[in-house]
């Protein structure tokens, strides 16, 4: 089964979505239809092997309805068809060839031409040169160089991301001072751009449970209206004897008055607004249930490692011995490491990166212990416990921080130089720097916070200790992770799951509702109702906070639907006679009652939420004192804007 996005005009009101889903729900092929009547789009889910998107949009017109590709689509039939959101496709290439990313001239034996000019996108295996300032055309990975790249319109950080040799690249992000040459490994409906498109589209078509009531109720208000009006009519001119004049008029006040387009609208609009504004921040909803399901969450079960924790050995702690220094300290661990591509090796480089560091001589790997290397500063032993045993090393006062360090879950390396122990250096999977804080915004809130893990309890309870969790559940097996939330459930709970990697893929599915870190699996993101593509665990909090606000704006705007037809069909039916409504009136209040119910949703963006930025307001003065290029800057402004309104205009494209 594929799904796609479709235009749909013509709808004349609410009252005509039921009927359109019903239409393209008729085409030989067609599995759903989902109706957005504000955005004037249908989300398909269709049989791809036996219809093409054409043929449903042929349907549809065959149906009295117009229908054509949305502009996030122009390149195609259908996201799954079009090649970089607003270039032209790409011709297939039997050989990798460089080109390229912008209007400038390619270091490579061949020239080709620029992007602007027909044919120049990269395919899948292209090598594309970027310099200083261009925007990325499509995703990939860097095969040479090094730059600061601007994916603030991926994932609202207004800070550049340092990317070397290696390190992905998402299109349409803006490399800012670096050169560097990568392979295209995504391209059109597979970037990161198009399939966060893709995704706002569906959760804006989505209907959350709330919405399925309110279109319901809306078919019910025509026909009460069509009720009220003959009542009416019925009262004032056979009952009481008026004119038929008057009797007609009062009849059409009320047909005018009677607003369904507001109860319609008011559950839709403010799905769009704060699915825009999720998207605007990192934050992608995949449906509207997610949205409003996540306001009922009240526990949140964290995966420890790559969600709470960096997924990767950091030095968390240094002990010294009496007069020495840190900076001594790893001046000699690094020495003695330098070159190594050990995992500890490289967290202990990492935190020297910044000393400086004269290369060893005398470099001896000592199996199963260490390592040793000769410095100036004399000869150095690095490793285990049993490497100071076997040369005689005392670790004297030292030797109760060793105890204590092994027994919080830390890999404890030992350091000696010229003969004495000069230090211990913690190394441990390091946490998050926002966990703790989302951790106590989540509690603030009333929802309680539970840590899963694979690892063994000690390591497991002093990670929470240090974030403020109470609640632990360690040595779970990978196959056991969606038993444990299954149990929480069992227990009446309506319960959250974040992870990232393969193995929390059922456990998200069998939560109410799943968070997939960015940073992690595809299948994680695949199976969660919410992608987190700042992978920053501070954006469950931000992700609550929008739900509740998004669901406030949704029981407002239906109160005020509701409460406007229940005044409004007695003052036009002449309750309050000799005061009456002219039908002009009644045809004005009526569009103001629809207007209000969109303003109030658009308000939401002004709405101050917990890691949540307004629009416009996220990284705009962080971007003015980097001094980046005014062009960059106009260019991530442009992008904020496609994905706050989740769609792709002919002004966005990004060729």
């Amino acid at each position: 089964m594929k799904t796609s996005v479709i235009e749909v005009h013509a709808m004349l009101s609410v009252w005509s979505v039921e009927e359109v889903e019903k239409r393209i729900g008729e085409v030989p092929g067609v599995e759903s239809a989902t109706v957005n009547h504000a955005a004037r789009t249908a989300t398909v889910r269709f049989d791809e092997t036996r219809l093409e998107i054409a043929d449903i949009k042929s349907g549809v017109r065959q149906r009295g309805y117009e229908s054509e590709a949305p502009a996030a689509a122009s390149a195609g039939e259908s996201h799954e068809a079009n090649m970089a959101p607003g270039a032209p496709p790409a011709s297939p290439s039997p050989a990798p060839k460089t080109a390229p990313a912008a209007p400038v001239a390619a270091q490579a034996p061949t020239p080709v031409a620029p992007p602007s000019a027909p044919g120049a996108t990269p395919a899948v295996g292209d090598i594309v040169v970027i310099r200083p300032g261009n925007k990325i055309p499509v995703d990939g990975i860097i095969e040479s160089g090094d730059s600061l790249v601007d994916e603030s319109m991926l994932t609202g950080e207004s800070m550049p991301v340092q990317k070397g040799q290696g390190a992905t690249v998402a299109g349409a992000t803006i490399n800012t001072n670096g050169s560097f040459r990568y392979k295209a490994t995504k391209v059109g409906a597979d970037t990161a751009l198009a399939q966060i498109v893709k995704l706002v589209q569906e959760a804006q078509n989505s209907k959350a449970p709330a919405q399925l009531l309110a279109d319901k109720a809306a078919q019910w208000l025509v026909l009460a209206a069509i009720g009220v009006g003959l009542l009416t009519f019925s009262v004032w001119f056979w009952w009481i004897g008026e004119p038929l004049l008057f009797a007609v008029t009062l009849t059409i006040t009320v047909f005018v008055i009677a607003c369904p387009d507001a109860l319609g609208l008011a559950t839709p609009m403010a799905v769009m607004v704060g699915t825009g504004l999720g998207a605007k921040n990192g934050i992608l909803f995949k449906n509207a249930s997610a949205l409003e399901d996540a306001t009922k969450l009240n526990v949140i079960i964290f995966d420890k490692t790559g969600t709470l924790t960096l997924g990767k050995p950091e030095v968390v702690e240094m002990v010294t011995a009496d007069g020495i220094a840190e900076d001594v300290l790893l001046i000699a661990a690094a020495a003695v490491e330098q070159g190594s591509a050990h995992p500890l090796a490289q967290a202990i480089l990492r935190r020297a990166s910044k000393l400086t560091v004269a290369a060893p001589t005398g470099f001896k790997s000592i199996d199963g212990m260490g390592a040793q290397a000769e410095t100036a500063a004399g000869t150095v032993f690095l490793g285990n416990r049993l490497l100071m045993d076997t040369q005689k090393l005392s670790l004297g006062p030292l030797e109760a921080e060793a105890v204590r360090l092994q027994g919080e879950g830390r890999t404890v390396v030992h350091v000696a130089q010229s003969g004495r122990v000069i230090g211990l250096i913690a190394i441990a999977d390091a946490v998050r720097p926002t966990a703790k804080a989302a951790v106590a915004k989540l509690r603030e809130r009333g929802i309680d916070v539970v840590m899963l893990t694979g690892d063994n309890a000690g390591t497991a309870k002093r990670i929470a200790k240090d974030l403020g969790i109470d609640s632990v559940l360690a040595d779970v097996l990978p196959g056991q992770k969606a038993e444990k939330v299954k149990e929480l459930q069992a227990t009446g709970k309506k319960v959250g799951m974040v992870g990232d990697g393969v193995n929390d893929a059922p456990a998200l599915t069998q939560a109410n509702v799943g968070f997939a870190i960015g940073a992690g699996t595809d299948v994680a993101m695949e199976s969660a109702d919410v992608v987190l593509m700042k992978s920053d665990p501070y954006d469950i909090v931000a992700a609550v906070e929008l739900s509740r606000a998004t669901l406030r704006k949704m029981h407002q705007n239906l109160a005020w639907a509701v409460g406007y037809n229940v005044i409004a069909f007695p003052l036009a039916a002449g309750v309050l006679y000799p005061f009456t409504l002219s039908p002009e009136i009644a045809a004005m209040s009526m569009s103001g009652s629809s207007a209000v119910v969109a303003i109030n949703a658009l308000m939401l963006k002004r709405t101050k939420l917990a890691g949540v930025h307004p629009p416009g307001k996220s990284a705009a003065p962080q971007a003015r004192q980097s001094g980046r290029p005014a062009r960059i800057r106009k260019r991530r402004r442009d992008a904020a804007t496609l994905l706050s309104n989740g769609r792709i205009s002919d002004d966005h494209r990004l060729d």
